[in-house]
């Protein structure tokens, strides 16, 4: 068994054990989806480590690199293990070997999300020296079964496309730091791959949302907060809705104290379908 860099793998082998490694998950990535979400998290192969038996990637860490809360990190944006080479340890193996490379990378501290059902490896990470720094729920609603909140926006209020730095500039309307993958920097490593909406007033922007139309993803929603409670919420997420190309829509990562987006999403329809810590070491 040999752990060495990713810097030389071929895509379609990572996707191979990606999808061995993850075929008892709830969510299915294709080899489409899994390249859209490795570069959206930031993915550096140089610095994602693996082991191999002889030629085989059975198990492996892909790190997403970049600056979250004005600190450099490594973002763990994936951790598999074929079945029949788990109970090794190589997980944390992998983890140990990177750490060194990670350092001379100028990175302070490594961060991860990680189901709160998978006690396995929550107690690997605390073993590690990581700490839970937030919760957050996920929700996901297949499309059949929505039920959108019927209340209407008045008809002063319009929706428009706008771009990212003026969604950046109404930040303060989030009642919460968005997660890694939700982040400006993550949005911004492939804006086209989003559709950004705004809601305006008498030329004034009001809120606004982001959208990833293929994965039926709501990266962000936010409000501000003195214009809440008029519809203005439920007009950009029906429209995020006509937009959608999956079958499902979904929201991850969200503040498991933030109950003004959990009671809007639960307006509509979109239930919690699980909870994730939010993890951070620091190297």
């Amino acid at each position: 068994m040999t752990i060495k860099s990713l810097a030389e793998i071929r895509f379609p082998e990572l996707f191979e054990a990606f999808s061995l490694a993850f075929n008892d998950y709830e969510i299915q990535l294709d080899s489409v989806e899994l390249e859209t979400m490795l570069h959206r998290r930031g993915f550096v192969p140089e610095l994602s480590f693996g082991a191999f038996d002889e030629n085989k990637l059975v198990a492996f860490t892909c790190n997403g690199i970049g600056s979250f809360n004005g600190t450099k990190m490594a973002y763990d944006t994936g951790t598999g293990t074929i079945n029949e080479y788990r109970g090794q340890g190589l997980a944390g193996k992998i983890f140990n070997y990177s750490i060194p490379f990670l350092k001379e990378a100028g990175i302070s501290k490594y961060l991860l999300e990680v189901l709160q059902h998978n006690t396995k490896a929550i107690s690997v990470y605390k073993k590690l020296g990581f700490c839970v720094s937030r919760e957050f729920n996920y929700f996901v609603q297949k499309n059949k079964e929505l039920k959108l909140n019927s209340k209407s926006a008045p008809a002063n209020f319009k929706i428009e496309t706008i771009d990212l730095s003026q969604a950046e500039k109404l930040s303060a309307f989030c009642d919460f730091t968005p997660s890694w993958q939700n982040s400006f920097e993550a949005i911004s490593r492939k804006p086209d791959n989003f559709k950004l909406l705004g809601i305006f007033k008498d030329e004034q922007l009001l809120a606004y949302g982001i959208f990833e139309a293929k994965s039926g993803d709501i990266t962000q929603i936010a409000v501000e907060p003195k214009n809440r409670r008029k519809g203005i919420g439920s007009l950009l997420l029906k429209e995020m809705v006509k937009l959608n190309q999956h079958d499902s829509i979904k929201c991850l990562n969200t503040e498991i104290t933030c109950r003004s987006i959990t009671e809007f999403l639960k307006s509509n329809s979109i239930l919690a379908s699980g909870k994730q810590f939010e993890m951070v070491m620091e190297l």
